[in-house]
């Protein structure tokens, strides 16, 4: 299955950007400077979970 990426909207200038990709029942994450490094799957509540943290500014720096 060939994916189709978009890149974040909250992507900036300086390189920090991620790619998302929808999948059968999964959201892909990459990292659009290595798109071939691979990317991490979650599932749909795991993705939600980690935009919610993100909003709050509650991940590991």
């Amino acid at each position: 299955m060939k994916l189709q990426w978009r890149k974040s909207t909250r992507s900036d200038d300086y390189g920090h950007c991620v790619e998302l990709a929808a999948l059968p029942h999964a959201v892909g994450i990459r990292d659009s400077k290595a798109p071939d490094a691979g990317h991490l799957t979650l599932t749909p509540r795991a993705f939600a979970d980690l935009l919610t943290r993100a909003k709050l500014d509650r991940l590991p720096h």
